[in-house]
């Protein structure tokens, strides 16, 4: 099993590093800390030896960050993570605080009239920081860039990771590194700059067309790399990392330098260098301007073209997610014939669910922990099952399983909401809302240009209409055998990322009822160009999206005659690709399944 069910939280620990971390802020002369969920790569994703807020809090979401001011510890949670925290961090010593509806600085000065506080420059950015310092102006409170003071009283913390790097093939990239080292060196030299620093993983690793291992379920390395106008790279990282074969694939234009060289390097640069204000570490900037070298912010060069995926990633993603929809109907074809037996678990499920991935003989691990939530814990939206809180599955409730599988030709995310026995006619009318999401988002045209805030609306209007909503934003970008969670391209309310050809993203809706049950539909989708239509502006180029993912809907919990007809067809038709996919791949059992979950309504 790639997954594990042991419990990571440790409220009950909480109260005694907080105080510890208290004593330590004292000596320091400092009034508060910050303790982001950051690493000094700035990736989403981090090592155990990083779960700083998870350590101090018992708070596991993936995003997050708790300022420690003497009298109060606010845990800063968005929406995906209101419910989970209550459960997760002791309420008698740590606040949650809605974010980003609180800000920081607005807190900070509602909570102290006067002060400094610490932060770790290497686990923020520069962006972070001067958005602070701004809030904070005209207050009596200041920020000082510190040692990690969570660092000084972790006394077991785990050493860095040292998974193994290993070479991702051109065929499967689509573009050898050389070719990609000099489209971005020429970038750097039109724009006058001698230098990019990029610290992002997925970055480093689709630059260099490598994979790790150094953080659980992401097949991402941890280093730094600076890239030279001519298109040479330097790469920080522990050599130990990089057998012979590796060595060979980097080829002589990449030179592999131990992880302590990498601040000394910074400092004997020619500017300007390219620094990604929003994703490098301030301590990256601070370095290089302390040197005297000229510093240019720009968006790190990795970014956009690895979000645009060229035509081999999205046939490998197109074969990936024929592999994976397929151990996706068995499963379901197995859970259908499970359920009526009862006494299933949540850890059951998520233990059969793998095994049919695994049985594709193509897996490389799962793409995250699988989220299966039987009904309150559905509306957990980022749950995670463990010993202690595995629930049974009872019937006339609902079922969420949000899963995915890395293979070495593409990344999987999917999410479906199941009905055992009868939910009742409430949790239909919702399910069928956000099914109409879906749909919305799938079946859009829209002109070049527009971002991810203005498609996302289409897949809440319907949850508007009966006045309901849901706290996440609709779609994030997914890396090609990397990140799950990929930027910059997404699908929310604050994404001012103009949608491209190439970008893949989830389509997921969803609508929580905090301890009654959870809904969530997602399949992956990529920005294709849009045919003419007849009478179309002859001038205006649109975009619309191809659905990646091939698994049925519930059909049993689709409300019918709350679809308008071309919701109808679209969902017909979407299931009649379905079946003619994956037929061929399925077991008999499996096959009649498909053909009835598929049946046209």
């Amino acid at each position: 099993m790639f997954q594990s069910f042991e419990t990571t939280a440790n409220p009950e620990q909480g109260p005694g590093r907080l105080a510890a971390l208290r004593a330590v802020l004292a000596t320091e002369g400092l009034a508060g800390f910050i303790v982001p969920r950051a690493d000094v790569h700035q990736g989403e994703y981090v090592a155990p030896r990083d779960e700083r807020l998870q350590w101090l809090t018992g708070f596991t979401g993936s995003a997050g960050f708790a300022l420690v001011l003497p009298a109060v510890a606010g845990v800063f949670i968005d929406g995906r993570y209101r419910t989970q925290v209550k459960g997760q961090v002791d309420l008698a010593h740590f606040t949650p605080v809605p974010w980003p509806e609180v800000k920081p600085g607005a807190w900070l000065r509602d909570q102290l009239s006067q002060g400094v506080i610490g932060f770790d420059p290497w686990l923020h950015t520069a962006d972070e920081i001067e958005r602070l310092e701004a809030d904070l102006a005209g207050s009596g409170l200041s920020l000082r860039a510190c040692d990690n003071m969570v660092d000084r009283i972790w006394p077991d913390q785990p050493a860095p990771p040292m998974g193994r790097a290993f070479a991702h093939p051109d065929a499967l990239a689509g573009e050898t590194a050389a070719a990609k080292r000099s489209r971005l060196a020429e970038v750097l030299r039109r724009e006058g700059q001698r230098a990019a620093v990029v610290t992002l993983p997925d970055s480093l690793c689709w630059l260099l067309n490598i994979r790790g291992a150094d953080v659980p379920r992401n097949p991402i390395l941890h280093g730094h790399a600076i890239l030279h106008d001519d298109g040479r790279v330097t790469l920080f990282a522990a050599l130990e990392k990089f057998d012979e074969a590796v060595r060979a694939h980097l080829g002589p234009e990449v030179s592999l330098r131990p992880v302590a060289a990498f601040v000394p390097a910074l400092r004997t640069l020619q500017g300007p260098v390219r620094v990604d204000k929003g994703s490098a570490p301030l301590a990256v900037s601070l370095e290089l301007q302390e040197a005297g070298i000229a510093v240019a912010f720009a968006d790190d060069p990795c970014r956009l073209p690895k979000a645009c995926k060229n035509a081999s990633e999205i046939a490998g993603m197109r074969a990936a997610h024929l592999r994976d929809g397929a151990a996706m109907v068995e499963f379901l074809c197995w859970l259908d014939a499970r359920l009526p037996q009862g006494g299933l678990t949540e850890i059951d499920v998520v233990k059969a669910l793998e095994g049919y991935r695994r049985a594709t003989n193509a897996l490389h691990d799962i793409s995250f922990d699988t989220i299966c939530g039987a009904g309150p814990n559905g509306a957990i939206m980022h749950y995670r099952v463990t010993e202690e809180s595995n629930r049974k599955i009872v019937t006339n409730s609902l079922l969420l399983v949000d899963s995915g599988g890395q293979y070495r030709d593409g990344t999987t995310d999917i999410t479906r909401t199941i009905a055992v026995g009868d939910p009742g006619d409430f949790a239909r009318a919702c399910y069928t809302r956000v099914l109409q999401g879906t749909i919305a988002i799938s079946r859009v045209r829209w002109s070049k240009g527009l971002a991810g805030r203005d498609l996302d609306p289409l897949a809440r209007a319907a949850l508007w209409m009966a006045g309901q909503d849901f706290n996440h934003g609709t779609g994030h970008g997914v890396g090609a055998f990397l990140s799950v969670h990929e930027g910059p391209q997404r699908i929310s309310r604050v994404s001012e990322v103009p949608l491209e050809v190439g970008m893949i993203l989830s389509n997921e809706p969803g609508y929580y009822r905090e301890g009654e049950f959870g809904i969530r539909l997602e399949n992956l989708i990529v920005v294709e160009p849009a045919p003419a239509l007849p009478g179309g502006d002859a001038e205006r180029i649109h975009l619309q999206f191809e659905t990646l993912t091939f698994v049925p809907f519930d059909r049993r919990l689709v409300v019918t005659e709350m679809l308008s007809p071309g919701e109808r067809d679209w969902l017909n038709t979407y299931h009649g690709q379905v079946l003619a996919h994956l037929a061929p791949r399925l077991s008999p059992a499996a096959l009649a399944w498909c053909q009835e979950a598929c049946a046209p309504i």
